[in-house]
């Protein structure tokens, strides 16, 4: 800590270096005053005793206003004692440290007068048993710490304001993980009184499985259905900073975060790329936040009640085993058997215009096998495009009758619609002929889909498959 002072015509100007790059400014007027007699002055020190203890009262009593007008009264009579009565170095610089916790907790007030906060100040904080006063001697509490303040606003764009709208029916399939879910964070909601004593709800919830199963879209249904409880939803680049010891500070705060909003969800996804094992190789930054992340989420003094962390990977097993044992839950999301990809196929067709019937997507189901959630979107997506590809390349159009494209309540006869050429009422026409209002939807047929199934490949293979069979084996448990 380096202070430094300039006095100039009654102008005290104090430097305050905490540390490289951190400096505090306080600017304070000495009002001169007359020759006094040498029993006043010796009574100054006393007098600015009284002030401050009287500030420090009305600190308390949250007269913040009056407060701050007696501790900077009060600084002004300790200064007059260092120049009239203190004796030695030592006395005076004691009077000093005095003066620069007085005038640091003048500025909260004043900040916070100024700027009307919604957070009260924590009174009497800056005062001195010294000095007679009954307040805390620490000028710096949590809540006003820059640094902590700075970190935390960085995070507070991982909170999740608006809802994602996925519910627990959106999701096809995956019983066992929503009702794991449904354990950890619906029902201690909602029957709180059922979750007392030794049944505690699960702390940690890991999800793993092959990509694009539904690991993330089963966070946004937690984070839906979780209607009183906080969502917090980061990844390795929220929380990993290029500044020495600022990482392991962002996980830090993460959780005081997490645990000042709670109930709350604390959702990593890709949690192997901040997490994996430890070894010799890595960085010093990288096993300071996993052990940042050891401590907050099972550590000593850790209270993380109320607080669930939810963790998704396709690499489960490069994850670091202390990491590991502290997702108590190890939930395997595998890929969909053939009754969820038959509803699969049914919610990504939505209420597009299609011919399909219910054999032809239970035809479909049974030619996905292994096939992810992703993947089956994909196939159902370009299938969706086939119609616009029809008019597109269409060389003649026909008319038909069917509902207006722009009132479906509307009916009408002059619709065109994408023909061959040798069909009756074949009109040589491209699209770009074809009045906007005119064109009639193309439904989506089972061709449309064969033919969107033949150009995509599944994205997951026999190798990860193996690898995920058997980490499900050794620690988790079907989803």
């Amino acid at each position: 800590l380096t202070v430094l002072y300039f006095v100039n015509n009654g102008n005290l100007k104090i430097a305050v270096t905490s540390s490289p790059g951190h400096h505090q400014f306080y600017n304070f007027y000495i009002q001169p005053t007359p020759a006094a007699s040498s029993e006043s002055k010796n009574h100054r020190k006393q007098k600015a005793i009284d002030i401050v203890t009287k500030a420090t009262e009305e600190d308390r009593n949250k007269n913040y206003e009056e407060a701050l007008r007696l501790y900077e009264h009060g600084v002004e009579y300790f200064l007059h004692a260092i120049k009239y009565e203190a004796q030695g170095d030592k006395a005076k610089d004691s009077i000093r440290v005095k003066c620069l916790q007085y005038l640091d907790r003048a500025e909260k007030l004043k900040t916070y007068l100024k700027k009307g906060k919604k957070k009260p100040v924590k009174d009497g904080e800056s005062a001195s048993k010294d000095d007679k006063a009954k307040g805390n001697d620490s000028s710096d509490s949590e809540s006003d710490d820059p640094e902590k303040k700075k970190l935390q606003s960085k995070l507070e764009g991982a909170i999740v304001v608006e809802k994602p709208h996925v519910k627990w029916s959106d999701v096809a399939g995956l019983e066992g993980a929503k009702t794991a879910l449904k354990e950890a964070v619906i029902l201690p909601i909602k029957f709180p009184h059922l979750f007392t004593g030794k049944r505690m709800p699960w702390k940690g919830i890991l999800l793993f499985g092959p990509p694009g199963t539904g690991k993330s879209y089963l966070a946004k249904a937690v984070a839906t259905e979780a209607n009183n409880s906080t969502f917090f939803s980061v990844s390795s680049s929220d929380l990993v900073s290029k500044w020495l010891g600022e990482s392991e500070k962002l996980v830090k705060n993460l959780f005081e975060l997490a645990r000042a909003h709670k109930p709350s969800i604390v959702f990593i996804d890709e949690v192997d790329s901040l997490c994996s094992a430890r070894s010799d190789n890595e960085s010093e930054s990288a096993r300071r936040i996993k052990t940042e992340f050891l401590v907050q989420m099972q550590g000593v003094g850790s209270d993380n009640d109320g607080v669930l962390v939810l963790g998704a990977t396709n690499t489960p097993w490069i994850l670091d085993s202390a990491i590991r044992r502290r997702f108590e839950k190890r939930i395997y999301i595998p890929l969909p058997d053939e009754h969820a990809r038959l509803v699969m196929f049914k919610i990504h067709l939505g209420n597009t215009a299609h011919t399909l019937t219910e054999a032809n997507l239970r035809e479909l189901a049974s030619k996905t096998d292994g096939f992810s959630g992703s993947d089956i979107s994909i196939v159902v997506r370009d299938a969706l495009m086939q119609p616009v590809r029809k008019v597109q390349t269409a060389t003649h159009f026909k008319r038909v009758s069917g509902p207006s494209p722009v009132d479906k309540q509307t009916m009408c006869d002059d619709l065109l619609v994408p023909c061959s050429p040798g069909d009756a009422g074949a009109i040589e026409m491209t699209w770009v002929d074809l009045p906007g209002d005119k064109l009639f939807e193309p439904p989506v047929t089972m061709n449309d889909m064969l033919k969107s199934l033949a150009s995509t490949k599944p994205t997951v293979n026999e190798d990860d498959m193996k690898k995920l069979n058997k980490f499900t084996e050794d620690f988790g448990q079907e989803g």
